[in-house]
This record gives structure tokens, sequence and C-alpha cells, in this order.
């Protein structure tokens, strides 16, 4: 692999899909991802990862069974394992994700926004 910068709007004008991650680069058994996000997601939990959500633009809604968060542009937050929760994006939200190679991006729910293959962007 390379030593390049990757530039996050360069790659983000490259799709339009919503839900639909994509791998940027991989590290210690982790894969730095982005999306473009819109709508609501669902509800759903990752038994053994964690997540980490960069948001690059936009505002990022995260409910759990117990609060919502807010996550503002250039903001972050992790979603701990076992967290039950659902992501919701009123306008277009482009986010970074930090996560396991292992996640899938609906967890525990199987569904039509399940992607186990992602592509590498």
């Amino acid at each position: 692999m390379l030593c390049k910068p990757i530039n996050l709007k360069e790659k983000l004008n490259l799709f339009n899909d919503h839900w639909h991650p994509r791998i940027l680069a991989e590290l210690n058994g982790q894969q730095v991802k982005i999306a473009k996000l819109k709508g609501e997601f669902t509800w759903h939990k990752h038994d053994n990862e964690d997540e980490l959500f960069l948001v690059l633009s936009g505002v990022l809604i995260i409910e759990m069974r117990d609060k919502t968060v807010t996550i503002n542009e250039n903001e972050f937050v992790v979603i701990p394992k076992g967290i039950e929760h659902k992501p919701i994006a009123e306008n277009e939200v482009h986010v970074l994700l930090f996560e396991p190679s292992s996640t899938i991006n609906t967890g525990n729910i199987k569904n039509e926004n399940t992607k186990e293959k992602l592509d590498w962007i």
C-alpha cells in the first residue's frame, strides 16, 4: 500500500447513494470508511464492535433507547458495542466511519440496507 493523502471531498463526489459505506483504508484490523446518509436507518446494534461516526458535513442524530445524541459537523461520537442505535439524517450528511473490519453496517439485523461486502473507493 502506498503512503499518499486521501482527499475526502474527491472520494465523496464519486458516489450519490445513501447508507452504503465505502472503504478508504485499513489499519490494524480497522477500516476507515465514508458514507452519505439521508433519512432514517435501521435500529441495530453491534455485539462485538464499537463504531466511530465523524460528521464531515451536515448534522447526524443518533437515537438510542435511553437518549438521543446530535453530532454536528466536525464532531464525532463513539457508539459502544452492544448499544442499540438508529442513525437519522434529516438532510444529507457525510460521515467518516472508523470501525473493525468485521463490522456489518446493520449489525445484528439483516435487511435491504445490509451491505456485507463493501467496495473500496
